[in-house]
């Protein structure tokens, strides 16, 4: 695999913070979740295509409605972004769900659960007695 160069995580961090500044206070799509977030950004190096990884915190049906929007907004979010960064070329822009924040959240809730079920399960088995 091949490793990002200094010039390509700067253009990508800046990409990905432009994007959801966009994201957030510029796009008027009733249908794009207040709460959606802009994860990660990979720029191509001849900066000619841009993946986005947008994760939405709600419900599937608001990611869909939230991704249909964006996909709908792509052109006006592409023309904003070309507005804020001065690139040689603006990136066509592809969007992609990330559903790592989400994943995260419950296997945590998994983890908690069985760390919370083992504590019981040892307080059950105490008796008190530690001199045995």
């Amino acid at each position: 695999m091949k490793k990002t160069s200094h010039k390509n995580q700067r253009i990508n961090g800046e990409v990905q913070r432009e994007l959801s500044r966009i994201i957030s206070r510029e796009i008027k799509d009733p249908r794009i979740n207040p709460m959606t977030s802009v994860t990660d950004v990979i720029v191509t190096s001849d900066l000619k295509f841009c993946k986005a990884f947008i994760s939405v915190l709600g419900d599937e049906e608001s990611a869909k409605e939230t991704f249909a929007g964006l996909q709908s907004a792509s052109g006006y979010i592409r023309r904003e972004l070309a507005k804020s960064i001065n690139l040689r070329n603006t990136p066509e822009l592809t969007f992609v769900m990330d559903n790592s924040i989400e994943y995260g959240i419950k296997m945590s809730k998994k983890i908690d659960d069985v760390i919370g079920s083992d504590k019981d399960a040892d307080l059950d088995n105490f008796d008190g007695d530690e001199d045995e």
